[in-house]
C-alpha cells in the first residue's frame, strides 16, 4: 500500500493536515494544492482552524501552506493551532472567539495585538485595531490597514490584486507582499520619487506596487486622494 504524502482530516470546525516528513517541501505544496482543489466543493467557504501533524513547519512554510489552501478553495483559515489542543470542542470555542473579534459583516475588522506565531486570514480588506508584532502574519485578499505598529509579515492582494495596498501608523515590517511582489526588511529600493523604503520607516506610511515593485511613502492628503479602494 502506497503511503499518502498529504492526508486531510477534518471536522465541523477544523482541519488537520497529516504531512509526510521526508518529501521535499515544494512537492508537498503541490500535493496540498491538488488535495484541496479536489475538495473545494466539499469545504465551500467555511471558516476553520488549521493544524499540522507528522511534520514540523517553519512560520514561513505554514504561511505558504495557508496561501496554497486559499488559492485552491474558498476556505478561510482563521487560526493555526497546536496539535495537542486540536479537539473539536476546543476548536469551536477558539473559532467563536475569533469570529467575535472580526466584523460580523465580512471580517473587515480585527481588534487586538497579533503576537509572534499568530496568523490572521481575511477574505476581504481588513483594518487591524492594534499592533502586528514580529513573527505575526496577516494575509488578506484586499487591503491591510494597521492602526498601530506594523512589525510582522503582511500579504495584501493575496488573490493576485496588484492594486492592493498596506498602510500603518508605524511602518516597520519584517516583510510586505502585495500580490506577487515582495519587499523584506533588508530591501532598500528607491521609489519613483527617489525616496527609499527603509526598514526604519516610521510614522503613517503606505506601501503599494508599481511595475512589479513595492514602494513606500508617508501618508499625505494627496496620497489618500489617489488611493484606489
Amino acid at each position: 500500500m502506497i503511503q499518502q504524502t498529504v492526508v486531510i482530516k477534518s471536522n465541523k470546525y477544523g482541519i488537520t493536515l497529516c504531512l509526510d516528513k521526508d518529501i521535499a517541501f515544494r512537492d508537498l505544496l503541490s500535493q496540498i494544492a491538488e488535495k484541496f482543489k479536489a475538495s473545494a466543493k466539499f469545504f465551500g467557504d467555511a471558516q476553520m482552524a488549521l493544524s499540522f501533524e507528522g511534520r514540523r513547519l517553519s512560520e514561513s512554510e505554514q504561511l505558504e501552506v495557508v496561501q496554497t489552501i486559499q488559492e485552491n478553495t474558498s476556505l478561510e483559515i482563521l487560526c493555526i493551532m497546536e496539535q495537542d489542543t486540536l479537539t473539536e470542542a476546543y476548536m469551536k470555542e477558539v473559532l467563536e472567539d475569533r469570529k467575535k473579534e472580526l466584523s460580523a459583516s465580512d471580517g473587515k475588522f480585527y481588534k487586538g495585538t497579533l503576537r509572534s506565531g499568530q496568523v490572521l486570514e481575511a477574505g476581504s480588506s481588513i483594518i487591524i485595531l492594534g499592533d502586528v508584532n514580529p513573527g505575526a502574519t496577516v494575509v488578506s485578499k484586499g487591503n491591510v490597514v494597521v492602526l498601530g505598529s506594523l512589525k510582522g509579515t503582511i500579504h495584501a492582494g493575496a488573490a493576485g490584486n496588484e492594486g492592493a495596498f498596506v498602510a500603518a501608523l508605524n511602518m516597520n515590517p519584517m516583510q510586505i507582499r502585495i500580490a506577487d511582489a515582495i519587499a523584506r526588511a533588508a530591501d532598500d529600493k528607491p521609489d519613483k520619487k527617489s525616496r527609499k523604503a527603509k526598514e526604519t520607516s516610521t510614522g503613517p506610511m503606505i506601501a503599494y506596487t508599481e511595475d512589479g515593485n513595492i514602494y513606500m511613502e508617508p501618508i499625505t492628503k494627496e496620497v489618500i486622494n489617489d488611493i484606489r479602494i
